[in-house]
């Protein structure tokens, strides 16, 4: 079918151009009004809830990290370059064994990590909810990265901290760290065995959890929940 192209040119057209930019714009902000605050945060919850609970289910068990390529945690690439040294004298397996131990330490916080979301998720206010509603593809979960990351950070290093604690290069990954940090090579961040698996098990947590609410988004009308298909399909994404 043909389509039909209307001219902006003269008073009347731009006015119905006006109109035909508008109206969806106005379709979605009535489709929002529709939806109550308790409704949208009820609708958030929800939405994170599920996108914590199949984050967990997929990196918080055996090789949940160590098995998927896209939340591996490496070594920081000046200590990859190190290990060839390390090699050289000897430590041919430590390298391999510290990056396997790192990423079962990131599963192992990771599984402990629903009691800290749970409880935040009860924080989130009636006015947070229809602003971080009409936000971007990732806003909820930005919005509660911010709420928990120093609970959960808090949580996560005495765990990660009792795992590399078993592994006798976890003493010489800071010392090789801490030097390249001084010479800049990698941030003081990473210069700390424990600060770095705590930092990478975070990024593959909230990214599991934000690829759950692009996921909502963009296909309300496909979620099994009806407030879900409610709330999120009131806002068009």
């Amino acid at each position: 079918m043909p389509r039909t192209f209307v001219s902006c040119a003269g008073p009347l057209n731009k006015a119905l151009c006006l109109l035909l930019v508008l109206a969806p714009l106005a379709a979605i902000a009535a489709g929002i009004d529709e939806v109550s605050s308790k409704d949208a945060s009820s609708g958030l919850r929800t939405a994170l809830s599920q996108g914590i609970d199949k984050a967990i289910a997929t990196l918080g068990v055996q090789n949940g990290f160590l098995n998927n390529p896209r939340y591996t945690i490496p070594l920081p690439s000046a200590l990859e370059k190190a290990d060839r040294a390390l090699r050289m004298v000897g430590l041919s397996g430590e390298a391999d064994e510290l990056k396997t131990t790192m990423n079962h330490a990131a599963e192992m916080a990771v599984a402990d990590a629903k009691p800290v979301f749970k409880a935040a998720l009860q924080r989130m206010t009636l006015a947070d909810a229809k602003a971080i509603l009409t936000g971007g593809d990732t806003a909820a979960t930005e919005y509660f990265r911010q709420a928990t990351s120093a609970q959960l950070i808090t949580r996560f290093k005495p765990i990660v901290a009792r795992n590399t604690a078993k592994l006798k290069v976890s003493a010489l990954y800071d010392q090789y760290a801490g030097k390249a940090a001084q010479f800049g090579l990698i941030s003081s961040q990473d210069a700390n065995l424990n600060d770095y698996v705590t930092a990478k098990a975070l990024d593959g947590l909230f990214g599991e959890i934000a690829a759950e609410e692009v996921a909502i988004r963009k296909d309300p009308l496909g979620q099994a929940s009806t407030l879900l298909r409610k709330v999120f399909g009131a806002v068009g994404h």
